[in-house]
């Protein structure tokens, strides 16, 4: 009997950690030492928050339309800069080793994650979590003992 393959196994975790890296490409640390990673940690494509970043973004896209006369019109900068900022921060869960506090302003929780992805002098950051969370791949579960 040919054995078939459980696909539920290869379920993606719900959430995964982005190691992040500064403007030329170098994995960001916390510390001289090397040992504490600048991370950013996210609701994967697989999970429930993520769903609700997709559906408000088809909402969106509907809405500019019906504004429009059903034509489809794209976002100004300034509206898509706002709204990647809105999704990201809505499907991240935390900043690991280092805040974003511009100008003395004391940001926390969502107001500092959409604060951070708004900025455009950090926009490398926001392109990276972008790109990370579209590939499934980097959500892959870990593997279970047999």
């Amino acid at each position: 009997m040919t054995k078939l393959l459980n696909i539920a196994s290869l379920a993606v975790a719900a959430t995964a950690a982005l190691h992040v890296k500064g403007p030329t490409g170098e994995p960001l640390y916390a510390d001289e030492a090397g040992k504490l990673p600048v991370r950013i940690h996210l609701h994967g494509p697989g999970s429930r928050a993520y769903g609700a970043v997709e559906s408000r973004q088809s909402a969106r896209a509907l809405k500019r339309m019906q504004d429009n006369d059903g034509k489809i019109t794209a976002a100004t900068q300034e509206e898509r800069i706002a709204e990647t900022a809105e999704d990201l921060a809505a499907i991240t869960v935390s900043f690991e080793n280092f805040d974003y506090q511009p100008e003395g302003a004391s940001l926390s929780g969502q107001d500092m994650f959409r604060a951070a992805y708004a900025d455009q002098g950090i926009g490398y950051i926001t392109r990276q979590v972008t790109k990370f969370v579209a590939d499934w791949g980097n959500f892959k579960a870990a593997s279970k003992a047999a």
